[in-house]
C-alpha cells in the first residue's frame, strides 16, 4: 500500500555494524556479523526510504563499546540518536558523555541467544541515575520476560521501552496471554512499545498478514507510546530478510489515519528522543 510518510518521520531502531577495521567486534560477543554494516550504509537506506531521524541501537556484537553507534549518531548530530549497551556499574561521567553525544537510553536483553542477563534490581538502581538524564530503558526479549519482569518495572523511575511488541508469536492470536500481558504493562503510562519486528514475529511470511493485527491494535490502543523501526540490518533474523519498502509499506496498516501516523513517527518519538528542531 503506498504511504507518503510525514516531514520528520523516525527510524526508531536500527543498528551499525563496524567497519571491523575501525571498530572491531567484542571477542566475546555472542553472535559476529558474516558482513560489516556501517553507517553509510545506514544513512543511504534512510534518506531513500525519507525517514529523516533515526535512533541507533548499539548491537551486542560490539558489547559495551559503544564507538560504532556514537560515530553513526554523530554523522547527523541533532537528528541521530543512540541507545547504549552498558554495564550497571557504569560511571556518572561516562553516561554525562553518552548523553552530550546523543545517546538517549540503555538497552538490556534477556534472550538467551544474546548472552548473560542482567539481574532486574540491577537494572533499576542503574535506572534511578539514568533519571536526572531524561534518558530511559529499553527491554528486549521473549514472551515470558513480560511477565517474570514487568512487576519489577512497574517501579521504574524512567520509562521502560518494550522492543518487537514484546516477541509475541504472532501464530498463537491477537488473544493469546503473552499479548494480553504486554497491553496491560501499556496500561501503565510508563510503558512504550515499538510496534518494530512484524517480520520476526510472523508465521506466514509477507506481507505479515498475522503480524499486522498486533501492531495496529497497539497504535489504536496506545497511540502516544507507540515507536516504529525497521530493525535494519535485522540481525539474527530466522527467515528471509524483509524488503525494507514492505516494512515501511506496512505503517499504513497499522496507522491508517495521518494523525496516527504523525505520532508513531514524529511526535512520540520526539518526545522520547528529544531530537534537535530541524
Amino acid at each position: 500500500m503506498p504511504i507518503t510518510l510525514p516531514a520528520g518521520a523516525t527510524n526508531a531502531h536500527c543498528h551499525v555494524f563496524g567497519p571491523r577495521g575501525r571498530f572491531p567486534y567484542a571477542p566475546d560477543a555472542p553472535f559476529t556479523p558474516a558482513v560489516d554494516a556501517p553507517k553509510e550504509d545506514l544513512l543511504a537506506l534512510n534518506d531513500r526510504l525519507g525517514l529523516t531521524r533515526c535512533v541507533v541501537v548499539q548491537s551486542t556484537c560490539h558489547g559495551f563499546d559503544n564507538r560504532a553507534t556514537a560515530d553513526a549518531v554523530a554523522a547527523r548530530p541533532g537528528q541521530y540518536r543512540g541507545i547504549a549497551l552498558l554495564p550497571t556499574d557504569v560511571a556518572d561521567a561516562e553516561l554525562k558523555r553518552l548523553d552530550d553525544a546523543g545517546f538517549r537510553g540503555v538497552r538490556f536483553n534477556y534472550s538467551a541467544h544474546l548472552g548473560e542477563q542482567t539481574p532486574v534490581a540491577d537494572v533499576l538502581a542503574l535506572a534511578a541515575r539514568l533519571a536526572p538524564l531524561g534518558w530511559h530503558l529499553q527491554l528486549h526479549g521473549a514472551p515470558a520476560m513480560l511477565d517474570q519482569l514487568g512487576p519489577a518495572l512497574r517501579r521504574s523511575p524512567v520509562p521502560v521501552v518494550i522492543d518487537h511488541i514484546g516477541r509475541i508469536d504472532a501464530g498463537l492470536g491477537i488473544d493469546q496471554p503473552a499479548f494480553a500481558t504486554l497491553r496491560k504493562l501499556l496500561d501503565d503510562p510508563r510503558f512504550w512499545v515499538k510496534v518494530s519486528g512484524i517480520d520476526r514475529i510472523t508465521r506466514l511470511g509477507p506481507p505479515y498478514a498475522d503480524a499486522l493485527p498486533f501492531a495496529a491494535r497497539l497504535v489504536a490502543e496506545f497511540p502516544e507510546r507507540v515507536l516504529w523501526g525497521n530493525d535494519w540490518p535485522h540481525p539474527n533474523h530466522a527467515g528471509p530478510l524483509p524488503h525494507e519498502e514492505d516494512l515501511v509499506a506496512a505503517i499504513a496498516v497499522m496507522a491508517p489515519e495521518a494523525a496516527a501516523r504523525q505520532r508513531l513517527l514524529v511526535d512520540n518519538p520526539q518526545a522520547l528522543y528529544r531530537f534537535d528542531t530541524p
